[in-house]
């Protein structure tokens, strides 16, 4: 088809040659990855938190401007994405934020994100123009579908109402329908206030529970390869899987694979399919030998 084109000097069949080798290469890609997570928990759905680091105001911002980027990714990707808890900061940016993103392989894809992420530049809330490092956390579970047993006993529940915060007008602050759940065993929290339904915030906080039980036991069963003691130190502050640099020079940079780009606002409009791919292709060694024992 493309010699044909050539032959006609037929200018929009060439650019709709290319268009269309670029989607079947990019799906390629794809179904390559696809095939390398192999794992059960791989295909389900994703939830994704992101957690501010030290810093205020700054740090808060950032971690919105995360959640923006990721926000942007699923849309890309055609996943449906649901903001299950959200706590505003108080000057701007965001306390805390879970979302839930659902689409073939959300999980495979983002575990490639957990790990804290650094921003460096010029602060817009510094009036002297001074230069800033902002760090967020970002962390990614599997949703828990039924087929996985997690049980719960209710007895080991502690279930708080009270009336949500931040954005929603003076109907959301009326009743308490928001919903916070202890798990007294493991000491687990989780809330949800999204919703001004206190019977939805409740099932979305069981969901985001169940999903971090059955982490926990994947955790647990992990520690006799030491892989759990191998995730907390790659994950602690200071310990950035990537690095945002805004000034002097626009660069973003994944320290665990090496792969960077200068175009750093195609990054935050959720473009971070290559640093996904990268990672996912080539893991780092403790990933590789983890998967490789399973």
């Amino acid at each position: 088809m493309l010699e044909l084109a050539q032959e006609a000097e037929d200018a929009e069949e060439l650019k709709n040659l290319l268009s269309e080798s670029q989607r079947l290469l990019n799906r390629a890609r794809e179904l390559e990855l696809q095939g390398l997570l192999s794992r059960p928990e791989d295909r389900k759905n994703a939830i994704l938190t992101i957690h501010p680091g030290a810093g205020g105001t700054e740090s808060q911002d950032w971690a919105q401007m995360l959640m923006r980027m990721y926000l942007r990714w699923a849309e890309r990707k055609g996943y449906k994405a649901e903001i299950m808890d959200l706590l505003p900061g108080e000057e701007a940016g965001i306390k805390s934020v879970t979302i839930e993103i659902s689409g073939p392989y959300a999980y495979g894809f983002l575990k490639a994100e957990t790990g804290v992420h650094r921003l460096v530049r010029i602060s817009p809330f510094d009036a002297s123009g001074r230069r800033h490092t902002s760090f967020a956390s970002v962390f990614v579970l599997p949703e828990i579908d039924e087929e996985i047993e997690i049980e719960i006993n209710p007895n080991d529940l502690r279930i708080d109402t009270f009336r949500a915060s931040g954005a929603g007008g003076q109907h959301v602050n009326r009743t308490d329908s928001a919903v916070r759940i202890t798990h007294i065993p493991t000491g687990i929290v989780v809330t949800c206030q999204s919703e001004r339904s206190q019977h939805k915030n409740k099932a979305n906080a069981m969901k985001i529970l169940k999903a971090r039980l059955y982490q926990r036991r994947l955790e647990e069963k992990q520690k006799e390869r030491q892989k759990i003691e191998e995730s907390k130190s790659e994950i602690a502050w200071g310990n950035q899987i990537r690095s945002y640099v805004f000034h002097p020079y626009n660069l973003v940079k994944d320290h665990r694979t090496g792969h960077e780009t200068g175009d750093i606002q195609r990054v935050m409009d959720g473009e971070i399919d290559d640093f996904i791919y990268a990672y996912l292709l080539n893991p780092p060694e403790q990933v590789r030998r983890e998967e490789e024992k399973t």
